[in-house]
């Protein structure tokens, strides 16, 4: 587990960001047979991933919400995003052949989304917390004096969160 920082933290990152946010919703609880194989199907999918360190997933959150999980995933490219996904060598064409499979036999029990960003610019800030999120994906680092304000972070027009000259 990662160790608090007491003080203020933002992400250091130079190169190409892609933020993916995948999501699965359960409309009919009552199948488990519909939505429990999606569910697991995700587990496979990022143990393939984190065991490639040039797959360019740089790192991931879950979260829950009133749907289901959702999974936002912080990518070095678009195009290592969409390799992995359309590789029929890799656990996601699978996942997605047996899911459209399901999904034919029971329409609407589960539904599964994806939402995909290329960051040009990307602020953060952590208070009194572990690397998270954008900062466990690339680099925490140390507020500083031109990073002091949302506004200067978002507005530097670096990279995300690269290091100004």
């Amino acid at each position: 587990m990662s160790r608090v920082n007491p003080g203020r933290t933002t992400h250091e990152h130079d190169g190409e960001l892609v933020v993916f946010l995948i999501g699965m919703t359960v409309n009919r609880w009552w199948r488990p047979d519909q939505w429990g194989p999606v569910f697991a199907a995700m587990g496979p999918m990022l143990t393939e991933l984190f065991s490639d360190p040039e797959s360019g997933l740089a790192g991931m959150r879950l979260t829950l919400g009133r749907g289901g999980p959702v999974l936002v995933q912080y990518w070095t490219s678009l195009e290592k995003l969409y390799a992995y996904a359309s590789s029929p060598q890799q656990a996601h064409r699978p996942a997605w052949t047996a899911f459209n499979r399901r999904a034919r036999k029971a329409p609407g029990a589960v539904g599964i989304w994806h939402e995909t960003f290329v960051v040009e610019r990307a602020e953060s800030m952590y208070v009194g917390m572990a690397p998270s999120g954008l900062a466990r994906a690339t680099q925490s680092v140390p507020v500083g004096p031109r990073s002091d304000t949302a506004r200067a972070r978002a507005a530097s027009g670096r990279t995300p969160g690269a290091a100004s000259a």
